[in-house]
């Protein structure tokens, strides 16, 4: 798959579930459309708004990004899985997901499309925790713990299981399907792309940590709801 004219040919669709990211939204689609730009990549940006109460959705759109609304929030996961069908029903042969937050560096997406275009690789997973420095210790306990739990419930190993910025082939596209409509979904994505049988790699990737940032995404209190549900989706599927 590598090679510049391979590159240039393929359809790449980078996908922004996204709520109530009206403030910062449009600099985060404008920051990716370049480096999409500079990386000379034949790329869409397409931002699913989950159900926002606020400007996320014109924000979106004024930014130039393919814009799919979500009537009522529906949770990261579903939001995912919304922006990762259009874009297997779209035929794009490539897709990543980042943030809405500004927490990925544009560069590090590019760098995840660049490997997966040069690897044998199905699903690419931006880690956080290869190089932590930056990141709070509250945090890396927290995204340590779930790694750990992602581990022991679905025996798949990775040291940022709750990372956003992902890399996905065409035949991840069109196979992988996940249950949770919350953050757990990070994990269950891990464990039905191993019962897929489909190839899953790390690479590093920097967090950019702003006050903004900090304010969202999940929280250690979040992660004992996460791991709650793991472990009742865990279970009901054991003794189906």
């Amino acid at each position: 798959m590598c090679g510049m004219s391979v590159s240039k040919n393929q359809r790449i669709a980078v996908v922004i579930p996204a709520y109530n990211e009206a403030k910062v939204i449009g600099d985060v689609i404008k920051d990716i459309r370049k480096e999409i730009k500079n990386a000379n990549l034949n790329g869409d940006v397409v931002v699913i708004n989950d159900g926002s109460k606020d400007n996320t959705s014109q924000e979106a759109r004024n930014a130039g990004a393919i814009v799919i609304d979500h009537i009522l929030n529906s949770g990261a996961g579903s939001a995912t899985a919304t922006g990762l069908s259009y874009a297997n029903q779209n035929g794009y042969d490539i897709a990543a997901t980042m943030d809405a937050d500004g927490q990925h560096a544009s560069v590090d997406v590019i760098k995840g499309i660049r490997k997966l275009q040069k690897g044998d690789v199905d699903l690419l997973i931006g880690s956080r925790l290869i190089d932590a420095r930056g990141m709070s210790r509250v945090k890396r306990l927290g995204n340590n713990g779930l790694s750990f739990i992602t581990y022991v419930l679905f025996g798949v190993r990775s040291t940022d299981s709750q990372s956003g910025l992902r890399i996905f082939s065409r035949r991840t596209l069109e196979s992988l399907r996940w249950k949770t409509s919350g953050f757990e979904f990070c994990s269950e994505m891990i464990w039905r792309a191993k019962q897929l049988g489909l190839t899953i790699d790390e690479y590093p990737i920097k967090a950019i940590y702003t006050d903004y940032s900090r304010s969202k995404g999940q929280n250690n209190w979040n992660a004992v709801n996460i791991l709650k549900s793991l472990i009742k989706r865990r279970l009901v599927e054991l003794f189906e």
